[in-house]
């Protein structure tokens, strides 16, 4: 499997705490990144398998899930990536209000009432995703001793085909210094998420 990446320019991110959807009127393609590469990374891929140039210079992860299998949980295929998954698995959504955001392949909660923690071998300054939730979800960041740095919130459901406020596949991200790992966490609710990123 060939590796995609592309050069993309300088961001500005900044660490903000409780932030709302309506403070994030973007989408990932408008941060700017300096020197960074973003990689589609496939978990048949190894790191190893990017040009010895692009290794040195720090990197923008986008996680490609159509190489899972349908109900698999996902907890370490990533792995070799940075990231590992808790109470994860992969679904092609039946439910039209749950649309993908690109493929076919989503991430969602395994059990109900708990959350979809991503863990990282090393720390990261950005995370985001892309959420459809039956109601309103809250991303979390948490430093190295489960400190919480910085959350942000989707205010309600965004399902598609639905009366909801929000469109399906809102982008969801937190910024801060030194993140060991983030959750999903929609009280109740179920969600979905895709195009799972982070920067180093």
């Amino acid at each position: 499997m060939t590796k995609r990446g592309v050069v993309v320019k300088q961001a500005s991110l900044q660490s903000q705490t409780k932030q709302t959807i309506e403070d994030q009127k973007f989408s990932l393609h408008d941060f700017e990144f300096s020197n960074k590469i973003v990689d589609y990374a496939s978990r048949g891929q190894t790191e190893q398998e990017v040009d010895s140039e692009v290794v040195a210079v720090p990197t923008c992860i986008c996680l490609n899930l159509e190489d899972l299998r349908c109900f698999e949980a996902v907890e370490r295929q990533y792995e070799q990536w940075g990231v590992l998954f808790n109470n994860c698995i992969a679904i092609q959504p039946s439910n039209p209000a749950f649309p993908t955001h690109s493929g076919l392949v989503v991430l969602m909660g395994a059990r109900k009432n708990e959350s979809l923690e991503a863990t990282f071998l090393r720390p990261v300054h950005f995370v985001s995703a892309f959420v459809t939730s039956s109601q309103r979800l809250v991303l979390s960041a948490y430093g190295r001793d489960r400190q919480l740095l910085t959350q942000t919130v989707l205010p309600g459901a965004n399902l598609a085909n639905s009366e909801c406020a929000a469109s399906p596949n809102t982008l969801l991200s937190v910024s801060a210094n030194e993140i060991y790992r983030v959750t999903f966490c929609a009280f109740d609710g179920q969600f979905t998420i895709d195009d799972f990123s982070f920067c180093y």
